[in-house]
């Protein structure tokens, strides 16, 4: 039986589920001068930092007023990583293993699709996002991001692939970009990768963690710990800001990022924004910017896992990114996508993240490049929420590490 659960946004909030199950909500504190709320984040920050502009964190939360129901559609998925939406309402899912599944909007989920190439799925690698080429109905072209295991160790590499008409097996599947160089690490891999309205990709990848690679964020020779863009064969797009900069990759669109697994492009703006995890605190999102460098391991809002000082405990640089906004303690903001329907009217262009160690599903709600409210959705499932997308239907469908396919849509 699917779990659905009604929710209405009352003074006295409460869920309900077709279980029977009651959840407590808070009540809110009004501030009736900006319809928000007390910040969402009431746990202590790991540092003293201050933030470079009001409003860069703690912003003031606030509370969908729509009503709308959450629904388990499917408890089967095996550690999903990514979720895009087909032309006709479906869902391909990458596992972290190195399948690809389809599920139905109403949860049905397929076989193991094959023909992809071998992942190494050990610690944070394996098969990541993915996109549906704007043509898929023509080409029924698939790109993906994965972890790739050679000689000298592993990098976050980008391929491309045919779904079969039958939709059993990936064909002709090719690598076009790999984000060198190698390391022996298992962590960070960055991973997301969208299209552009111009036709180009965007992946973002990660600076594999270790100290010894973190100062390759700064370096333009170097793949790692930035956002590339490339068209579909892999190549530079024309107007990328390194083309013809000595000892730079032409590939490279922004740098100096710790680890990215969120990007989505602003739907009236078309702006490209970013998440990405900080340290012990500092995770960030970001409004990417062609050329510009975004400050890790220099800058940050963040600790080392150890509890002392990242570098010299800069929080801000000449030449550097300020982020939009950050969190401190973290929240893991993994998988995001703008909200672009109609179905709930207050939700239109607000920003939603996947959340992994938060356990939740953010809400941001950005004005003139700014946020202005905060929202936690589904908190109370307990879940390490991966990605999310929006689907044809105008709903909200999210994937769990724990292997949970939601939809959340107007009730």
């Amino acid at each position: 039986m699917n779990t659905i659960h009604s929710i209405l946004l009352t003074t006295t909030l409460a869920m309900i589920t077709s279980c029977g199950t009651k959840v407590s909500q808070p009540t809110p504190t009004d501030d009736t001068t900006n319809n928000t709320t007390l910040p969402v984040e009431t746990e202590a920050a790991n540092t003293t930092y201050p933030p470079a502009f009001e409003g860069q964190t703690r912003i003031g939360g606030i509370q969908t007023k729509t009503p709308y129901q959450v629904e388990v559609l499917d408890k089967t998925l095996n550690k999903p990583w990514g979720i895009a939406t087909l032309p006709d309402g479906r869902f391909l899912i990458t596992e972290k293993k190195g399948t690809m599944r389809i599920a139905s909007a109403t949860g049905t989920v397929g076989e193991a699709i094959t023909g992809i190439p071998e992942v190494n799925s050990g610690g944070q690698g394996g098969l990541l996002g993915l996109c549906i080429d704007p043509a898929f109905d023509q080409n029924r072209m698939v790109y993906w991001v994965f972890s790739q295991q050679l000689p000298d160790g592993n990098l976050t590499a980008v391929a491309k692939g045919r779904l079969a008409a039958d939709e059993k097996t990936i064909e002709n599947a090719t690598v076009i970009f790999r984000a060198t160089p190698a390391h022996p690490s298992n962590l960070h891999y960055g991973g997301r990768i969208l299209f552009s309205k111009e036709g180009h990709l965007y992946i973002s990848t990660g600076e594999r963690s270790d100290r010894e690679t973190r100062p390759l964020a700064q370096d333009l020779n170097a793949g790692l710990g930035k956002i590339i863009r490339i068209t579909t064969d892999g190549k530079p797009v024309d107007g990328n800001p390194f083309i013809g900069t000595a000892n730079a990759r032409p590939e490279i669109y922004s740098y100096g990022h710790r680890n990215v697994q969120g990007i989505a492009f602003h739907p009236e703006t078309g702006d490209l924004w970013e998440n990405e995890f900080g340290p012990r605190g500092g995770d960030e999102v970001n409004l990417v910017k062609a050329g510009k460098n975004y400050g890790w391991p220099d800058i940050t809002y963040g600790l080392e896992y150890s509890g002392e000082k990242v570098g010299d405990a800069i929080q801000q640089k000449p030449g550097m990114e300020q982020p939009i906004y950050y969190w401190d303690p973290v929240i893991s903001p993994s998988g995001m996508t703008f909200y672009n329907a109609d179905v709930i009217p207050e939700w239109k262009n607000n920003l939603f993240i996947a959340c992994l160690s938060g356990n939740h599903i953010c809400r941001l709600v950005i004005a003139n490049n700014k946020v202005t409210g905060e929202e936690r959705l589904l908190a109370e499932e307990g879940q390490r929420f991966r990605d999310i997308t929006q689907g044809k239907d105008g709903a909200l469908y999210a994937v769990t590490d724990e292997g949970r396919l939601y939809r959340i849509a107007k009730k």
